[in-house]
């Protein structure tokens, strides 16, 4: 079994500051570590600090002070295009507004990281036909976005995320703009592709369902982590 540690937060404080000069901290000393295969869910209500927590660790932003690695390489102190490369060689992202190019075919749109990666021969196109295969839209592979329903837009997205067998999946809210049948759907291929590539999962949920799936629960109010469940009287 493989106990390397995928993602690694230390400390990890975001704050912006505002027109009276001073400072809002919308995250505050977050710290916490996930091994290989570990499934993670961020909880807490809006504001909180969720999304933003996603970004730092993903290297989207950076933090005001604290550190992330991921798969053991601190992105604090690299480039933009550092910090990318990283992305693009161990993470895998599902946004809830599924963020497909819409001037791009379904199946080009799962080939966009291999492109980035100056992988578009025809054995990466059977890589990408065998995920939409998976996720149920081969026969849609030359539909553009906006020929897709929104189940369908996250099924790409969705496999566009494996396209590269991410060693660490963040999800935000996959399921918020889906319904009950679709968001069910999606669930069962986001946990069966974590269980069968040993993928890390971070999910941002307000879904208390998808959150009760994972083997961890992390929860935020006002940008510090609190406990899960209140202390008994």
């Amino acid at each position: 079994m493989n106990h390397q540690t995928m993602l690694q937060v230390q400390g990890l404080t975001k704050s912006y500051p505002t027109a009276h000069g001073e400072a809002l901290t919308v995250l505050k000393a977050v710290d916490f570590s996930l091994q290989a295969g570990d499934t993670l869910a961020i909880i807490g209500p809006s504001g909180s600090g969720k999304t933003t927590l996603l970004g730092l660790c993903a290297g989207l932003d950076r933090p005001t002070s604290g550190t992330v690695a991921i798969a053991d390489i601190s992105i604090g102190d690299l480039t933009e295009d550092g910090r990318a490369a990283v992305r693009n060689a161990h993470v895998g992202f599902v946004f809830q507004n599924f963020q497909l190019i819409p001037t791009l075919t379904a199946l080009e749109n799962v080939m966009v990281p291999l492109e980035l990666r100056g992988q578009g021969g025809p054995a990466q196109e059977a890589q990408a036909q065998a995920l939409l295969e998976r996720v149920g839209l081969l026969e849609r592979r030359d539909h553009y976005p906006i020929q897709l329903s929104g189940g369908e837009q996250q099924r790409v997205a969705l496999a566009r995320a494996f396209i590269n067998q991410p060693k660490i999946l963040f999800c935000d809210e996959p399921t918020g703009n889906l319904d009950g049948e679709t968001a069910h759907r999606i669930v069962d291929l986001i946990f069966e592709l974590n269980r069968e590539q040993g993928t890390t999962l971070v999910l941002v949920t307000h879904d208390a369902e998808l959150a009760s799936l994972c083997g961890r629960t992390l929860r935020l109010k006002n940008g510090q982590v609190v406990p899960s469940a209140p202390p008994s009287a």
